[in-house]
């Protein structure tokens, strides 16, 4: 054999063998890749069950696992998404708000999707179990969520969450724990003690708020409720007091407030806020009174309202009180005051008229009123009040006397004021 033959048998020999390599390393670097795919992603496995609600007592079930059943289920990608959260569960039933409040959220707010949480296998614990199982439940509402959004492109921003007591922490890790630039739009919350009142009022107060939209309830920020029931905190101005439930105001704000507010005993619960302000001058003896106050309003009247004092009556002090009623009085344009006085007080001034019955005149207990005034929480008109009689605003005991609307207390003042 040549020399030539021998050298072109050595290439070709030496290429095979390159070639061989080179395909080797292909396949080793390709089978990394290759290794990881084969391991299938395992399924979510909610804990919670998932309801959208269609009215009365009609829900279908939710799987995130079979998409079909969101479109079999009825839900609109159009419209905006509620997830309604319940709380820890004593009897391992269904607390009676939650329907409730599904209900009011379907029939006024109509193209909305409602969806009911389940997690009763997990509320019907003892407590602390219970609490341990939030977290849980939070992440399988941000699984749906999540789902919704990578299958129908539906924004997380258009989700409502809403949750009472530990449905409320719940609703929170939901928020927390969702991947990515999306937020959810609103997360609503209660707990048992968001306010001092009875067990599951803050839920029927939002109830309230969608059922009676002509009479939504307004909340006061203020320091504690002593200074709230002295009426000192009926003041709107910069974001000071926001409609109570669904229709709330949005405002950022550092740090957390607190808001006040009375409520009636039953629905509709909106009350209308008042604060009555007094100065007495001059009051020589200290005097501990009870005073019946009354007012007249172009739309309404109050009827006799109680005001006791706290604290003696005494030189020269103005003393301040909420008062709230269920009806909108209008414009203020008349108050009556009652002094009831005492027992002991008109014990006295009988005796004092049997044994010197010339000098009772003088001796009579007076009491000597400055300025009287009325501010209105929901309208934040301040109305302030002078005598009719020319005796000036001298009231003794057990005596009615009428108070009208002061002739400089006019509409433009009290608007320049409310615009401040």
């Amino acid at each position: 054999m040549s020399v030539a033959k021998i050298l072109c048998c050595l290439l070709l020999t030496c290429h095979l063998s390159e070639g061989k390599k080179i395909k080797g390393e292909r396949a080793s670097v390709a089978d990394p890749e290759q290794r990881a795919v084969l391991p299938v992603k395992e399924p979510y496995v909610s804990s919670s069950v998932f309801s959208l609600f269609s009215g009365g007592e009609d829900t279908c079930t939710l799987d995130p696992l079979q998409l079909h059943t969101l479109t079999s289920c009825g839900f609109n990608s159009s419209n905006p998404l509620i997830i309604i959260t319940h709380g820890w569960s004593v009897d391992g039933m269904m607390e009676s708000w939650v329907l409730r409040l599904a209900t009011a959220l379907k029939t006024n707010l109509v193209d909305v999707n409602v969806v009911i949480t389940d997690w009763l296998s997990l509320a019907h614990q003892h407590y602390p179990i219970a609490v341990q199982s939030t977290r849980t439940v939070g992440k399988d509402i941000t699984h749906l969520v999540q789902t919704l959004q990578e299958e129908y492109q539906y924004p997380p921003k258009k989700v409502h969450l809403i949750g009472y007591s530990l449905g409320a922490h719940i609703s929170g890790f939901a928020g927390s724990y969702l991947e990515g630039s999306g937020k959810i739009g609103r997360i609503t919350v209660g707990f048992e003690q968001t306010v001092k009142c009875a067990h599951e009022r803050s839920v029927h107060l939002f109830i309230d708020s969608l059922l009676n939209k002509d009479k939504q309830s307004t909340a006061y920020r203020c320091s504690d409720n002593n200074a709230f029931v002295k009426g000192v905190c009926l003041d709107c101005r910069k974001n000071r007091c926001n409609t109570l439930g669904y229709d709330i105001k949005k405002v950022r704000t550092g740090t957390s407030k607190r808001l006040y507010l009375k409520t009636g005993p039953r629905m509709p619960y909106k009350l209308y806020h008042y604060q009555f302000r007094i100065q007495f001058i001059n009051q020589m003896e200290s005097i501990d009174p009870t005073l019946t106050i009354a007012l007249t309003g172009t739309k309404e009247e109050s009827g006799d309202v109680t005001i006791t004092f706290n604290d003696e009556i005494s030189g020269n002090t103005t003393f301040t009180f909420l008062i709230t009623l269920d009806k909108d009085l209008g414009d203020l344009m008349l108050l009556k005051l009652h002094w009831e006085g005492s027992a002991l007080w008109k014990n006295v001034w009988n005796r004092v008229q049997t044994i010197i019955p010339w000098g009772g005149q003088e001796a009579k207990p007076l009491l000597t009123m400055g300025k009287i005034s009325v501010k209105a929480g929901e309208t934040q008109e301040r109305t302030s009040f002078c005598a009719m009689s020319n005796d000036g605003q001298h009231l003794e005991v057990s005596e009615d006397k009428v108070f009208v609307r002061c002739k400089e207390d006019l509409p433009k003042q009290r608007r320049r004021k409310h615009n401040l």
